[in-house]
């Protein structure tokens, strides 16, 4: 889709077509197209049924808003989740009234929309010609046209010293897909961190795994998770503080404290910690929330001898520890009659779904296996199922 047949989406036919379009969701697409031709020209058909596609797609990401949102391929899949954007443009305004913002790559404006809607005013710039059309469009249809003003432009040549606050979530795919290197990140990181040397306040959204000696001097970093799920990584430039992890949508947090976990032998139980307080090195935090211990030095596997309930850590309860042994592990198995089991590893090699196969397992019980290792030998950890944390 060009910017052209965009432009023309957003005319009282190209509502009509996008309208029949979603009227279609889930037809087959042959047919669909066939009948939307009857009426529509083709380049009007095919965005029109590329835009009812999407919506049903980031009906995930931003619920009811997406029926009403626009998107291409690429800014749906780089786009915030809501909860995450909501989650930051409230840490963003509290205590800050309604702040200016300058937004240095909007996307198609998931975040724009969450700091508009908690009463920023927004000045957004993308320079892509169409993804600065479709971010303007979606802040218009969802009513908030009057707080964000949109323009294409290169996020190098923005003032960050004009406004209250910047934020910035640089394009992280190139020509050959996603890519985890802040150099390679459109703008580049140097680039973004000479708007941030330049701003009062700054908000970066960045991948999960950015190495730590990207994070400026000074800035705080914060690992977020939703339902599970590592989404991203936010610096805050110009407040400080120790590393924190959040989890969504409770709105938990976890604030480094230095704690060093002790190593040790395994108990009755093993906690898995959330994947953002393992980005954020807090694993020593949560060992100290259910008196653990590490398996190991270099894995975030804690074991504990009591049940301790915490959001941080899923519990599992351990009936076996043996050596990583094939053999053993599938005689095991077979004895109990376990059919279905959840593999999980940290520290191992072994291939997972080659393993289940070897495995052969047969009967109606369930059960969770562990690979991982233990004082670095290579070890099997069989648990009961998942426990309520």
């Amino acid at each position: 889709m060009d910017l052209d047949a965009f432009n023309e989406l957003l005319t009282p036919r190209g509502r009509q077509a996008l309208a029949a379009a979603g009227e279609l969701a889930g037809a087959d697409p042959v047919a669909a197209a066939t009948k939307l031709r009857r009426t529509y020209d083709a380049t009007l058909t095919s965005a029109a049924l590329t835009q009812a596609t999407l919506r049903e797609r980031a009906r995930a990401k931003f619920g009811q808003d997406a029926g009403s949102m626009y998107f291409t391929p690429h800014g749906l899949e780089q786009s915030t989740r809501a909860e995450v954007a909501e989650h930051r443009a409230r840490r963003l305004t509290e205590g800050a009234g309604s702040p200016t913002v300058v937004d240095a790559c909007c996307g198609i404006g998931g975040d724009l929309i969450a700091l508009a809607r908690a009463g920023c005013t927004v000045t957004a710039v993308d320079a892509d010609p169409l993804t600065a059309a479709v971010a303007g469009a979606n802040a218009e249809a969802l009513g908030l046209g009057d707080r964000v003003t949109v323009t294409v432009a290169d996020a190098a040549t923005i003032r960050p010293e004009d406004y209250d606050v910047l934020f910035a979530d640089p394009a992280r795919r190139t020509s050959r897909g996603r890519t985890f290197d802040p150099m390679a990140y459109s703008p580049p990181w140097p680039v973004v961190l000479d708007l941030v040397s330049r701003a009062r306040r700054a908000c970066l959204k960045v991948a999960p795994g950015i190495p730590y000696e990207f994070i400026p001097e000074g800035a705080q970093a914060e690992w977020i998770s939703f339902k599970g799920e590592v989404k991203e990584a936010t610096i805050w430039a110009g407040e400080g503080g120790p590393r924190q992890a959040t989890l969504l949508p409770a709105g938990h947090t976890l604030t480094a404290t230095g704690a060093r976990a002790p190593v040790g032998p395994v108990g009755r139980y093993v906690y898995e910690p959330d994947g953002a307080a393992i980005r954020a090195h807090l694993v020593g935090e949560v060992a100290e929330m259910v008196d653990g211990r590490l398996l190991d030095p270099m894995i975030a596997y804690i074991a504990a001898d009591d049940p301790t309930n915490t959001p941080w850590a899923t519990r599992y309860e351990v009936t076996d520890v043996i050596p990583f042994s094939l053999k053993k592990l599938r005689a095991i198995l077979r004895e109990r009659k376990i059919g279905n089991v959840t593999i999980k590893k940290r520290g191992s090699a072994v291939d997972i779904e080659r393993l289940r196969t070897d495995l052969r397992l047969k009967g109606d019980n369930s059960s969770v296996i562990i690979l991982t290792r233990i004082l670095d030998k290579p070890s099997v950890l069989i648990c009961n199922p998942l426990l309520p944390a």
